[in-house]
């Protein structure tokens, strides 16, 4: 296994490396990085952990039930065709650096009645071997980070064509093993609970002489206390806004056509600009509030007013075709705003079912010079109960 050396003093960055982003310089007045980049703890809950999602740009909260609609939106689970249904992921994360990262994703789903679903999933980051020294290069501790969390989900059907979700989730995170940071304050395993609420609606639309279905989804996910990895520091996790639709196209009795799109956008404080001695804010608002006033100041609270608010919406584009449900090619793009990360890529995959089994796998080209997402790829296994098809 690769060994990653990372200064102790840096170990409360760790969540960042999760989501795959840079972390930004200081936001002061006079600093000529344009960037503002919003930060959370245990951003690897807004990893997508599918591979038909990510092979659709990471759109998913519109898209038609499967599996793994427990990550997406668990309200789609009323709609789903099969009575239940069991699946796992495997992604090897940030490949083109290191070979020890992974994430596991266990998922399932089981329909009482039909009006009701209950939904459950695992997500396990195992972040590799690492190796912690101080500023003098001297080891202090070989460590293993990992993080996870718990999922259950409740659905109940509301009307013939529309639904509704609750999920409750417990998140463990131990990224520093209790290493103390800069050789004082110790540290700590970051522990929290945290809530979905989702809305997912479909309904048959017909295009010209061709059946379809349109749908469209809400899902404000995360919605949880702050987690801490030291007495005298907590942070936001990723508490986050969904929304999309879809259409899938019927073009004859085999062929499906299915575009989708999503809107992203994380309800935690923007960084406000500081001035050099940093204690006094110049612009935007104070982020050291609460979890519900975060979440309504994240609309207005950018130092850079509503044109800003606008970059922090990163968007998601997937087209799907299926042949008799059984074969599946698919891609999409995501796209983020340079200054809130700028992260852009491709993504492609394909699905093949037999019988109750379904395989897919989906596979990220980046559009951006050194992008450490480039190359990812998901590989996904399901099982279906009760297949009606």
């Amino acid at each position: 296994m690769a060994t990653k050396t990372i200064c102790a003093i840096l170990a409360a960055a760790l969540p960042m490396l999760a989501n795959a982003q840079i972390q930004p310089s200081q936001n002061v007045l006079g600093s000529n990085n344009q960037s503002n980049i919003i930060q959370t703890s245990a951003s690897f809950l807004a990893i997508t952990p599918d591979s038909r999602a990510g092979a659709l740009g990471d759109a998913g909260v519109a898209t038609s039930p499967d599996v793994n609609s427990q990550h997406w939106n668990a309200a789609k689970y009323i709609f789903a065709e099969d009575k239940a249904g069991l699946g796992l992921t495997y992604t090897p994360w940030l490949r083109k650096y290191v070979d020890d990262m992974s994430i596991s994703y266990l998922c399932g789903y089981n329909k009482y009645k039909d009006n009701q679903a209950f939904g459950y999933s695992v997500t396990y980051f195992n972040l590799g071997d690492m190796t912690f020294t101080d500023y003098n290069g001297s080891v202090l501790k070989s460590f293993n980070p990992k993080e996870f969390c718990l999922d259950g989900s409740y659905a109940l059907k509301l009307a013939d064509n529309l639904s509704a979700s609750i999920t409750m989730r417990y998140i463990y995170s131990n990224l520093t093993g209790g290493l103390a940071i800069g050789g004082s304050e110790e540290t700590h395993v970051g522990q929290t609970i945290a809530g979905d609420l989702g809305v997912y609606y479909q309904n048959r639309k017909e295009l010209g002489e061709m059946a379809g279905t349109f749908a469209w989804g809400v899902q404000v996910s995360n919605i949880g206390s702050k987690i801490g990895y030291t007495k005298s520091n907590k942070g936001f996790i990723p508490t986050n806004l969904k929304l999309g639709v879809s259409y899938k196209l019927e073009l004859d009795e085999y062929n499906g056509l299915m575009a989708t799109m999503d809107a992203n956008k994380l309800l935690v404080p923007t960084p406000p600009i500081w001035n050099t001695s940093h204690d006094q804010i110049l612009a935007g608002k104070n982020p050291d509030v609460s979890v519900i006033t975060g979440i309504f100041h994240s609309f207005g609270d950018a130092p850079g007013g509503g044109s800003e608010e606008l970059k922090e919406i990163s968007y998601s584009l997937g087209l799907e075709y299926t042949y008799a449900n059984n074969l599946s090619a698919r891609m999409g793009y995501f796209g983020e705003h340079k200054d809130k990360g700028g992260r852009k890529y491709m993504t492609f995959g394909v699905g093949v079912g037999y019988r109750a089994f379904k395989f897919d796998l989906a596979y990220l080209v980046a559009t951006t010079e050194s992008n450490p997402l480039q190359n990812t790829i998901r590989l996904s296994l399901a099982y279906y109960f009760g297949n009606s098809k």
